[in-house]
């Protein structure tokens, strides 16, 4: 698994104009090739009379999924620049639709390629990106005594609390880099004077 990957902050939308021609990129976080090709349709509906809408998109943290479209353009000017841009900015789960009104200037292939790749880029320079680092979901379980002030001591410590359960004791979940594990576990050790256990589970992605 990648230790972590970029993603979009928000969705929204940019627009810039080049030689009289609108070019407006909507950018949305997607978990699934079919939210992004949900997105792609929606973007489309919001502007049937464009000239062009084409579209990229990169799922899975290690990008395992990888599409784009040039929608009319000439080939390689539209949707490989989209790509490019958000694999060169390591974006994951995100999809790019970028719609063109046509205002009477022809931009060349040059001038095409610069136009979609630096739109996507400035939208997602505008929107903002997150980073999500890989986790190990791990168990911490204590007694109700000592529950309150460990909970308190996680969250002082940076440590990503993701659930409280309560039962006949209190099992807390987090998220810890591997590297942390070991380090974790003997400062668990030492708050808790060995009263607390420690469950390692699978791995998630959580933001930094």
């Amino acid at each position: 698994m990648q230790e972590q990957y970029r993603t979009l902050a928000r969705e929204g939308v940019h627009e810039t104009e080049i030689n009289r021609s609108r070019f407006i990129c909507a950018l949305a976080p997607v978990a699934t090739e079919q939210e992004a090709q949900d997105f792609v349709a929606r973007v489309r509906k919001e502007h049937p009379t464009a000239t062009h809408n084409c579209f990229a998109y990169v799922i899975g943290a290690d990008a395992s999924v990888q599409k784009a479209s040039d929608d009319g353009e000439p080939g390689g000017t539209a949707g490989t620049p989209m790509l490019q841009m958000l694999m060169r900015r390591e974006m994951r789960y995100v999809a790019a639709v970028v719609t063109r009104y046509y205002g009477g200037v022809k931009l060349g292939a040059g001038g095409l390629i610069r136009a979609y790749g630096g739109v996507v880029g400035e939208a997602l320079d505008a929107l903002g990106t997150l980073t999500r680092q890989r986790f190990r979901l791990a168990t911490v379980t204590v007694d109700h005594q000592r529950a309150g002030r460990l909970e308190n001591d996680l969250r002082a410590t940076g440590r990503g609390v993701r659930e409280v359960r309560y039962g006949e004791a209190v099992a807390i979940e987090i998220g810890l880099p591997d590297a942390d594990v070991e380090a974790f576990r003997a400062w668990l050790a030492h708050v808790t004077a060995g009263a607390a256990t420690l469950e390692l589970g699978g791995e998630a992605y959580g933001d930094m």
